[in-house]
């Protein structure tokens, strides 16, 4: 939950750097409306994914976490994670895909950890038991 935080604020760090020191059409790319947009909404996402990782943890510090919850965790900590690689990739564009900055390699990183967390399936088949307490995988 946490490593996909990392990548996510990787990724978000590369994409606002390179909109500040890329120029095109005689200003930075920052500058321009669709790009801050981008970094507005990788940030806003990357910060609720903190605040759940941040509030996840304190319950079970507290001895009250519950599998489902930790489902809601991974599921949509790494969901929301790839998500911010993806965008920010277009916010770089053609370097977005480069080995030049990070954002490539947290993405594949990323795809792998779907399979390894748990993969997406078995996450929302724990979150669906949860919800309707029935079985759906035995």
């Amino acid at each position: 939950m946490w490593g996909s935080l990392g990548a996510a604020r990787s990724s978000i760090e590369a994409a606002r750097t390179y909109s500040v020191e890329r120029r095109q059409f005689g200003k930075p790319i920052g500058a321009f409306q669709l790009t801050q947009q981008k970094l507005a909404d990788m940030t806003l996402e990357y910060v609720k994914g903190y605040l759940l990782a941040v509030h996840l943890g304190r319950r079970k510090d507290a001895g009250l976490l519950r599998p489902e919850q930790v489902s809601i965790g991974k599921l949509n900590n790494v969901r929301e994670a790839l998500e911010i690689c993806r965008t920010a990739a277009t916010a770089l564009g053609a370097q977005g895909i480069s080995l030049e900055h990070p954002v490539v390699r947290h993405q594949n990183n990323l795809e792998s950890v779907l399979t390894y967390e748990g993969t997406v399936e078995m996450h929302t088949l724990v979150l669906g038991q949860a919800l309707t307490g029935m079985p759906a995988f035995r």
